[in-house]
Formats: structure tokens, sequence, C-alpha cells
């Protein structure tokens, strides 16, 4: 007969750090009393840490309590402050319904087709990030303006005129808004599940349609917060806008624009507009929480 098995002691279990065995729970331990990894911050890392805090919000701060709360109202109440405010609300929209259109498909082909050159693509697509928006006005104004590359065939093709028009102010927001889209619903795309979509194809579904019926419906918050994140960046546009579009009133004055106008000549009234659109960024922030990070 042969000898019975010992029982095996925790004791003697492995450590097993990942799943929270002995070893894992010491580790913690240590660090929950020593080491100082929960319970506070190190003191080289809380000094900078609250210098960074103040040197963000002291602006913000500033701006808030330098406004002209008793005038507010009337300076809020000029036709030309809402001509801007409608004006960029509505090319905010129309540059996210823009980046909607182009920018998902966009996304799904970085995300899902494997092409030559697919890296490169993709620094391009996300260089309007990290490009300064006054080159990117140029650059709109060599391809798009009456006598760029592809302007001048609209014009004398189809009689289109982008620069200096609302329009124009609707493409420059959708250049440089557009990628915050792409970024957004590439990320949710490589972490859905791709299976669903071969699923549906076994089952008699064109591409498109398990496109349409499967990976939109699972990509739907990636989406979501990629537009409002698209929406706010085209909200607050000026280089490129102001370089493509100009600096008309009731035509291309968006509220950025307004802004900068109105602090020459009169700083209440470039306050009063600043603490709009600081309105409309803490409400943004407030609607995402943290879904564009998870989603990307």
């Amino acid at each position: 007969m042969s000898d019975p098995v010992p029982a095996l002691d925790k004791s003697d279990a492995p450590a097993d750090t990942l799943t929270g065995g002995p070893r894992a729970r010491r580790v913690r331990g240590r660090a929950g009393t020593g080491g100082r990894l929960r319970g506070g911050a190190p003191l080289p890392l809380l000094l900078p840490a609250l210098v960074g805090l103040v040197f963000l919000l002291l602006p913000l701060l500033a701006l808030i309590v330098r406004a002209p709360w008793r005038t507010l109202p009337d300076q809020l109440a000029k036709p030309e402050v809402w001509q801007a405010l409608q004006l960029s609300l509505f090319s905010a929209t129309a540059a996210t319904a823009v980046s909607l259109v182009l920018g998902v498909p966009l996304a799904w082909l970085l995300a899902r087709t494997d092409f030559p050159g697919r890296g490169f693509v993709r620094a391009l697509v996300t260089l309007p990030l990290v490009l300064p928006p006054v080159v990117g006005g140029v650059a709109l104004l060599l391809a798009l303006g009456r006598n760029g590359v592809v302007g001048r065939l609209l014009d004398a093709w189809f009689g289109v005129t982008l620069p200096f028009t609302t329009a124009g102010v609707v493409v420059a927001e959708a250049f440089v808004a557009m990628p915050f889209l792409v970024i957004s619903v590439e990320g949710t795309l490589r972490a859905a599940d791709p299976r669903y979509e071969e699923a549906a194809m076994t089952l008699g579904a064109s591409r498109f349609t398990a496109f349409r019926r499967v990976t939109l419906p699972l990509i739907a918050p990636g989406i979501a917060a990629g537009a409002v994140l698209a929406w706010a960046r085209a909200l607050g546009e000026f280089g490129a806008t102001i370089t493509f579009a100009g600096n008309f009133p009731g035509r291309t004055q968006t509220m950025p624009l307004a802004v900068y106008l109105a602090l020459q000549s009169d700083p209440d009234a470039a306050i009063a507009l600043s603490l709009v659109l600081l309105a409309v960024s803490i409400a943004v922030l407030a609607g995402l929480r943290d879904r564009w990070i998870t989603a990307s």
C-alpha cells in the first residue's frame, strides 16, 4: 500500500503574487506601512505635484476672480456675442459630423486592415494633434484656397470657394478635431473582439452588414467619447480658423476669435466670452468623466 499523500500546508503553497498569495499579502502589508504607497506620498513627489496643480489652476482661478460679474449679463447680451456663439456651436457641430462620417471608417481601416505603411498612415492621421494650428491653416490655404492644389479645381469646376466662408470654418475645425475621434474609435476597435464580426459573416452577413449591425453597437461608447472630444476641440479652434477662414463677424468669427478681438478693445467682454468657453469645457469634461481614457 502506498503512503498517503500528505496534506499541503497553506504556508508551503507557492507564492502567487498575481492572485494574492502569501508573498503578495506580505508585500502589500509592507507597502501599506513603511512604503507609504497607498496611505501617503513621498515628499519629493508631493511638492512638485502641488506646484503643478497650482500652475494649472491658478490662471483659471484668476479668470473667475477677475470676471466682471456685475456687467456679465450685459456683456453676454450683446448681438456680436450671440452671433459668435451661434456660429461656434454650428461650426463645431458640423465639423464633428464631418469627423464622424470620415473618421469612423478611417479608424476601422487602421484597426482592422493590415496594409503596407499602416504605421506611417497612422502617424499622418495624428499629425494635426502636434502640428501648430497656424501651420495647419497655411496648409489648408495651399490645398483648398482659390489658387490651391485642389481649390482651383473646385473653383473652376463647381464655383466653390472655401476660404473666408462659414464652410471654411467647418473645414478648418474638422481638420484639427478629426484625429481625436480617430484615435478614440481606433482604440475601441482594437479592444473589441473581432470574433463577433466573424461569427456574423459566417451566418451570411456581408462585411458592411456585420460592421453596421455588430461592430457599431460595440464601439458606440468610444464613438460618443471621440465625438465629444472632437466637438470640444473644434469649439476652441483658433489658429487654423483665423488663417484659413479669416475673422468676419457673423460669417467666420467664432468665440475664440471674438475673445482675441475683444481683448484688444474691451477686456471685460473678452473675460466674459472666456468664461462661456470655460463653462462649456467643464461641462464636456464632466460629461465624459474617464470614458475617453477607457475608450482609447
